[in-house]
């Protein structure tokens, strides 16, 4: 943080500043809205018009290594914070030269060099990604304050209150700033809320909190000095309402039915530039003159971005997929000759990856429900707590998507999180997050952000939990560029691939089966991380192939040697990596024995055994002597009773009557 004094000193410079950056964002928004009439900007324009004294006011308080979240009317804060324009504006074209090459556009302004973790259209998104950024400067005592920008219609959604809970709960250095302007979209607050008082909300989390009229550019840097002085000096997180008013749309697609013009003529006449202005001309300190000075000087620098965003070049539609994931990845490891066999299960074999990892790396941390005291629901975690304490062994409420996006903006400020959901149900949770944030980080700040989290999770069926906790939605998952999809079988995998996952620059999501947690077998005491990009063949054989992954590995095996009773010689490929799918030796052993059945935990519709299906159907079709086939889940929430939860998902008996059946099939 920069000099945090409770009072601006209001000379000639410091005032002349404060009303040319609002004039700036003014007069460029202005612009904006003149481009986007002439279809140069499109999509959604999300216009900062009336709210400037709140950027103007806030940001230039901040230091270097200070973080900014924005949300998607971020293009003041963007400004404010020292963004070029003409890289800002090239990105609102779509353009290369873009501050993010052209793949964030309006809504998604980025700069790793501003520290500005960009604009978030998702209401409220951002506001764990916040969470995470301070909990990383907390845990690595760094010093820095990060500001959370996001308006009023973001306090209805549930990471608001996650969030505002982990922060107070953690006591991170995060300022949180509503920008309150009256209208979430188009609804009024006092029609979205039973309690309007936005202060009494956030108190009752035990944050400060302030209300300051967001039009007085004064009075916003007041207080955001009396904010950020008391989070130096408690290193909690405080909380600014900034009570202003839009004056455009709520994007360039709104009518705006739902208030009259009267309304906004109204509040024009007391906009931050209008009464800054009006009183440093009263009180002697700017005038006319030197205001006209200040506009033309914004104005030719809007004419230099214009110029510059109009020259600019289009991306080439050859690079489309760059950028998904990290362009650089660290080489496979190389396995060492194995030591000392012991016979330890599963469970264990995971604990000793999650403890070789926190003794290796001081920057990896575990942290979901219950995983500390209680010492995680499947035990994985029991003793942890005791060898690395609470600061890396982190508890978190029952909030999955607030700890979630926190686990999100650690790693992207250099941590490597290990978050753990409890199941995969409760991912759904926390989709948003997975999904809208970490997935999407890399590629559409044009590699400026990477997502380096491990998120673990247990999945499938077989314990009588009934369906909201034992469904396989792993091949949901894999559906989404920008992760990495793991689903180790093996007491191996299960101890060498979180090591390889953590050094991975971007989010790898591991499915752990339930049913596996248990089992025991032989493993190398110095086994240590695997290659996570590659199938692995667990049987040979010549005559089918038995495809599968996690859970039904071990069933699939046991068909392949009642098979073998019968002369069916059958190959066993072990996936590993659901998202990327590694094709090649599938593909090698369909050449070979010409029949292919997929074994998949999920459900039939949709499926991950029907993108293998369509894949080999693409590459392999003339390799087939039969029909691909399937064993999926019954298409049925995953019921409770004990016999008809085994006869929903995928069995022995069940793959080796599918496999004889092809057998069975002709050419």
């Amino acid at each position: 943080m920069t000099d945090t004094l409770d009072k601006p000193h209001l000379d000639h410079a410091h005032v002349r500043s404060l009303l040319k950056e609002m004039i700036r964002i003014r007069r460029f928004e202005d612009t904006c809205a003149e481009l986007y009439t002439l279809q140069k900007i499109r999509g959604f324009l999300h216009l900062y018009d009336g709210e400037e004294a709140i950027a103007a006011g806030i940001i230039p308080l901040l230091g270097a290594k200070d973080r900014i979240v924005a949300t998607y009317r971020e293009h003041g804060h963007a400004l404010a914070r020292g963004v070029p324009m003409g890289a800002i504006l090239a990105e609102m074209y779509g353009k290369a030269q873009g501050c993010a090459g052209g793949r964030g556009g309006s809504m998604h302004l980025f700069s790793r060099d501003h520290n500005f973790y960009g604009g978030n259209a998702i209401v409220g998104g951002g506001l764990p990604l916040a969470v995470g950024l301070g909990l990383a400067d907390r845990m690595a005592s760094g010093g820095a304050v990060t500001a959370c920008f996001f308006g009023e219609g973001a306090v209805a959604e549930g990471e608001f209150h996650e969030s505002l809970n982990l922060a107070a709960l953690w006591r991170l250095p995060v300022l949180f700033i509503c920008e309150n302007n009256g209208y979430a979209m188009g609804s009024a607050l006092d029609l979205t809320e039973a309690q309007t008082d936005i202060g009494a909300k956030v108190r009752s989390y035990g944050i400060d909190a302030q209300t300051v009229d967001g039009m007085d550019v004064v009075a916003v840097e007041v207080a955001a000095r009396q904010a950020l002085k008391a989070i130096a000096d408690t290193g909690r997180p405080q909380f600014l309402e900034c009570k202003t008013y839009r004056f455009r749309a709520h994007s360039m697609f709104d009518a705006q039915l739902y208030r009259s013009k009267e309304e906004i003529a109204e509040w024009r006449e007391k906009g931050p530039i209008v009464r800054f202005g009006t009183w440093l001309a009263q009180s002697g300190l700017l005038h006319e003159p030197e205001v006209a000075n200040i506009t033309a000087e914004v104005d030719a620098e809007i004419a230099e971005a214009v110029a510059y965003a109009d020259r600019g070049s289009d991306e080439p539609v050859s690079d489309l997929t760059r950028f998904v994931m990290a362009p650089e990845r660290p080489a496979p490891p190389v396995p060492e000759p194995p030591g000392k066999i012991v016979t330890t299960t599963y469970r264990e074999a995971v604990k000793a990856a999650i403890t070789d990892a926190m003794t290796r790396d001081d920057r990896v941390f575990l942290m979901g429900e219950d995983v500390g005291r209680y010492g995680g629901c499947y035990a994985v975690s029991k003793g942890l707590l005791d060898k690395f304490g609470p600061d890396r062994v982190r508890d978190t409420p029952l909030s999955e998507s607030g700890f979630t996006g926190a686990g999100i903006g650690a790693a992207i400020a250099d941590m490597r999180p290990i978050v753990e959901l409890m199941t995969v149900n409760f991912s759904l949770l926390a989709l948003d997050q997975i999904l809208n944030t970490a997935a999407t980080l890399r590629h559409m700040s044009n590699n400026q952000f990477g997502v380096p989290l491990v998120i673990r999770m247990a999945t499938g069926a077989g314990k009588q939990l009934a369906a909201q906790h034992s469904h396989s939605l792993e091949g949901w998952y894999a559906h989404i560029p920008g992760l990495r999809v793991l689903a180790p079988a093996t007491l191996e995998d299960a101890r060498g691939m979180l090591w390889t996952a953590l050094q991975d620059p971007d989010p790898v999501l591991i499915f752990e089966n339930v049913m596996l947690y248990n089992r025991e077998g032989a493993l190398a005491e110095n086994a240590g991380a695997v290659d996570i990009d590659r199938a692995v063949v667990r049987a040979q054989g010549t005559d089918i192939t038995l495809i599968t992954y996690g859970g039904s590995l071990f069933k699939t095996l046991d068909a392949a040697q009642a098979l073998a009773r019968d002369g069916i010689s059958a190959e066993v490929i072990d996936l590993r990596s659901l998202r990327p799918l590694d094709m090649d030796p599938i593909v090698a052993s369909v050449a070979k024995t010409h029949r292919a059945l997929v074994v998949d935990e999920g459900w039939k519709s949709g499926s991950l055994a029907a993108e293998i299906g369509m894949r080999l159907a693409e590459d392999s079709f003339f390799d087939l002597d039969a029909p691909l086939a399937r064993v999926c889940s019954a298409e049925v929430p995953i019921p409770y009773a004990h016999h008809l939860e085994q006869a929903a998902i995928p069995q022995t008996d069940k793959i080796v009557a599918a496999a004889r059946k092809l057998m069975e099939a002709t050419p």
